[in-house]
């Protein structure tokens, strides 16, 4: 079942209000009819479709073949003195029964 089927099942319980030119308003309404879509259905597919967009730019990126290198050998690479994590862990922890 698609993402925006569901959507459609759920309680729409929050409310946003935009301000539009005369124009905008005009060629969103155009838009909406053409695709056979509510005005609310138009506004809101396109601005979550762009919302997943920007927000997938954020969680993938690309790389050349050497920064993708570099990127796993840092990856790789023993990590500095853990003198502090292990003074850290040796502490009782405020979460147990153990005192």
């Amino acid at each position: 079942m698609s993402e925006s089927a569901v959507d459609t099942r759920l309680a729409k319980n929050q409310r946003i209000n935009l301000r539009a030119t005369g124009r905008q308003e005009s060629l969103l309404r155009r838009a909406a009819e053409a695709t056979d879509h509510t005005l609310t259905e138009f506004i809101l597919g396109s601005a979550v479709e762009r919302a997943e967009r920007v927000m997938a730019d954020r969680r993938w990126f690309i790389a050349t073949e050497d920064q993708f290198a570099e990127f796993n050998r840092l990856l790789d690479a023993p990590l500095p003195s853990t003198t502090k994590f292990e003074k850290l862990f040796a502490r009782p922890s405020l979460f147990s029964d153990e005192a």
